[in-house]
């Protein structure tokens, strides 16, 4: 089991990791200066919730491993990370949106995982679960404004919710290791999550007056290391110091 939950972790620190490498991306391009520091910040939590799932990681193994080997000392196909988070900031409305469909799965997952029964995991969660929280208001009333704003801001969001619907689904699809840690205790029930985050999602649409696309198809992969065509060049750019400079210090 203690492998299971090495690998259930690391999935869950690749989730932060790429979403908060594609927010850093944009660290002096937002649309206002407000937002900018809105954005990195959140980028910031999400690096800090890396670490902390890779740091546990490494101890869990105990083979001499660190957060930086878990970050920097990986390909491609050895992470798990859900393919909404690699999707590129195309504009403001896209960056809205995937940042919205993440955090109304993340929030009620991290409300369930603080009652998992690995304490240091459930205590990880319950420092998140404060964090994005904010995370969470921020992408919904963000959603509202473009939504209810001018014609350009409402027709962008609805290209982008149109665009991302399809990789929605993944963040709850249930996969063996999913499972199997839920019925150990470790890991919280994803049709639970679900739910949860679909209701959170419909209410903010509707309010927003953004139509739903009709599909509950989804893609998939991700969370088995199959990714999209993008991933390749987040970790191009995000491995090369490590990659050219083996072991470096600062």
């Amino acid at each position: 089991m203690k492998e299971q939950l090495i690998q259930y972790i690391v999935r869950l620190g690749d989730d932060s990791m790429i979403l908060g490498h594609r927010l850093s991306e944009l660290c002096g391009h937002g649309p206002a200066l407000e937002i900018d520091m809105a954005l990195t910040n959140i980028s910031l939590d999400l690096f800090g919730q890396t670490r902390n799932y890779f740091t546990y990681a490494a101890e869990l193994e105990g083979k001499g491993r660190t957060e930086d080997d878990f970050a920097y000392k990986r390909d491609i196909r050895e992470f798990g990370n859900v393919l909404l988070t690699e999707q590129p900031n195309d504009d403001f409305a896209y960056v809205i949106a995937r940042q919205f469909f993440f955090d109304s799965y993340h929030l009620p997952f991290l409300e369930r995982l603080k009652n998992s029964k690995d304490e240091r995991l459930a205590a990880i969660a319950a420092k998140s679960f404060k964090e994005v929280s904010y995370h969470l208001r921020f992408s919904t009333e963000w959603m509202k404004r473009l939504g209810g704003g001018t014609d350009e801001s409402h027709s962008r969001l609805q290209t982008a919710v149109t665009d991302l619907w399809d990789y929605v689904g993944e963040m709850w699809q249930e996969t063996d290791l999913d499972k199997e840690l839920n019925q150990a205790g470790f890991a919280p029930d994803l049709k639970e999550v679900a739910k949860e985050a679909k209701a959170h999602i419909q209410d903010v649409l509707a309010e927003a007056n953004i139509q739903a696309p009709d599909s509950t198809w989804s893609h998939s992969g991700g969370k088995k290391g199959i990714h999209s065509e993008h991933m390749g060049f987040i970790l191009s750019d995000f491995q090369w110091m490590q990659r050219t400079y083996p072991n470096m210090e600062w």
